[in-house]
């Protein structure tokens, strides 16, 4: 999943160079869808740590994919807004894959190294 990550926001990135050319610009989508496989690790990764709550677990994660959507979109649309060009939306892109990459960091690092459950009484 790391490697997902860390393609997206590189493929995001040579999209942001590629996509003025008509041969370059498909095969990097192409590249990008490829690079999709994401969504898959996560609800993976999700039911091996949702315990009983797996339905509840995997709602959610369908409406963070869906706000992730929107605030992608959003985001984008600012900066198009703004005039910094068709390509800043890439720019986006990179910068919320990684900070993707950080939260799934994060989220690793509490599971290894974080504070304790206490037992239920």
């Amino acid at each position: 999943m790391i490697g997902a990550f860390l393609a997206m926001a590189t493929l995001f990135g040579i999209f942001a160079f590629t996509s003025a050319s008509p041969v370059a610009a498909p095969i990097t989508v192409f590249f990008l869808g490829m690079a999709l496989m994401l969504p898959t690790g996560l609800q993976m990764r999700l039911m091996g740590v949702a315990g009983d709550a797996q339905t509840l677990a995997a709602a959610l994660n369908h409406s963070a994919f869906n706000m992730a959507n929107a605030l992608g979109a959003w985001i984008g649309g600012i900066v198009l807004a703004a005039g910094l060009g068709l390509t800043a939306p890439m720019v986006v892109a990179v910068a919320l894959s990684l900070a993707g990459l950080a939260i799934f960091l994060a989220s690793l690092w509490l599971e290894r190294y974080g504070t304790p459950h206490a037992e239920p009484a």
